[in-house]
């Protein structure tokens, strides 16, 4: 069967050497999940979740009673003071807009503090020109890099301490830059450093990626907003779409009302009947994630034995699921992504290519043969075409389905 599947006899004999390497770092993944899994069974008996709350609303959704609950479970998971969980965000990028145009107004500055974000992002602030920018009504942006993986934390307060600061943004993924994502522990050390200085700072973070990898979540180390998608960690793969905003009430009520108008925020939005998409796809959320770190550790090894470049090291700490192998070539990086699609369950006999990808300023290949459009919590492979031709590796609702599709693609190239 493996070999009909395309798996090369020397990659099983590879993944066979290797496991037991691994297995002990898995002890401890089961642990983050087993307590991760604790804390949503509490939540949903604390807001006694019933059947009824799967009842979905149309129109205007008015007494929607499950989204709400929804909603309180989120706040109680994150401990936050509330939550925004809605189907109408289509993107984690969707709701990270939504969050900076409501709480930046003319004249504000915005501060990113792990230098350029995400992509996509980039017209969203007007890195690059867009009339509907940040920039195109006079917020100011500005960023700083990271120093040895870690936050400049002298160049930070020596902004600080000029003052004018509104909102400061903390991506704690990679998205598509080398550096190293960001622990919890750090993020942390900066808080309280920002609010030693400015008790009015902002802080959000753009948690994507990074939900239930430990067990501690932004808000519980001092972050004010918390931003995140549905089709990544917490949907568990179950989740057919949505993103969440949670944090102080009166940010998440700003959200609220820039995401429908205001006036409105919460009190309306339909759920369209997905709740109990998105309830059991939280439910089973703890469990995804420990298996995506776990695909994400298995390719770290099988492809380091190889010789390949790659980030973070088997044995590091994660602090998301995202796995980064270098190829210094771009026809591996294309056979990889290619190799992922070919393993994928939907979809298998597509064959990705590079293309011009909105959002994108380069060309961009992306393999995801996903239940979900764009699920980056199923096992899908992606990247910039561009040097040193880096592979971005992420999710695999099991370990047994993400395991064979990292020894196909491995079997590709």
């Amino acid at each position: 069967m493996y070999q009909k599947f395309g798996i090369k006899e020397e990659i099983i004999k590879l993944s066979k050497k290797i496991e037991p390497e691994i297995n002990s770092i898995f002890e401890k993944i089961n642990e983050i999940s087993e307590y991760n899994s604790l804390k949503v069974l509490s939540a949903f008996q604390k807001y006694n979740l019933s059947e009824m709350h799967f009842n979905g609303t149309t129109g205007y959704g008015y007494g929607d009673i499950g989204r709400d609950t929804i909603e309180n479970i989120f706040s109680e998971i994150f401990k936050a003071e509330d939550s925004l969980v809605r189907t109408q965000f289509i993107s984690g990028t969707h709701a990270i807009s939504t969050a900076l145009f409501a709480i930046l107004r003319p004249g504000d500055t915005l501060i990113s503090i792990t230098g350029k974000p995400y992509d996509t992002l980039d017209e969203v602030i007007g890195i690059q020109s867009n009339n509907s920018s940040l920039m195109s009504y006079g917020i100011k942006y500005e960023q700083i890099e990271l120093l040895n993986n870690d936050f400049n934390y002298e160049e930070i307060e020596k902004r600080l301490r000029k003052g004018n600061v509104k909102l400061i943004e903390i991506q704690r993924s990679r998205g598509y830059s080398t550096r190293n994502s960001i622990d919890l522990d750090n993020v942390e050390k900066v808080i309280k450093l920002i609010k030693n200085i400015d008790k009015n700072v902002i802080v959000m973070i753009d948690n994507c990626y990074c939900e239930f990898v430990s067990k501690k979540e932004p808000i519980e180390v001092g972050a004010d907003i918390v931003v995140g998608s549905l089709i990544k960690n917490l949907g568990g793969g179950i989740a057919p779409n949505g993103a969440y905003i949670v944090g102080r009430k009166d940010l998440v009520d700003l959200a609220s009302q820039r995401l429908t108008a205001p006036g409105l925020g919460k009190e309306v939005g339909a759920s369209l009947g997905i709740n109990k998409q998105i309830l059991q796809g939280l439910f089973l959320a703890p469990s995804v994630v420990a298996s995506a770190v776990k695909t994400a550790i298995f390719a770290s090894k099988m492809l380091e034995e190889l010789g390949y470049k790659v980030e973070p090291k088997y044995n590091d700490i994660r602090t998301d699921i995202v796995q980064t192998i270098q190829f210094e070539d771009k026809e591996k990086l294309i056979k990889f992504c290619q190799g992922i699609q070919a393993a994928s369950p939907i979809d298998s006999s597509s064959v990705p290519m590079p293309w011009d990808m909105p959002g994108y300023t380069d060309q961009v290949i992306m393999a995801a043969g996903a239940f979900t459009q764009g699920s980056s919590i199923e096992l899908s492979c992606d990247g910039p075409v561009r040097p040193p031709y880096i592979a971005f590796l992420q999710g695999g609702l099991t370990y047994e389905y993400g395991k064979l599709g990292i020894m196909k693609a491995i079997s590709m190239i």
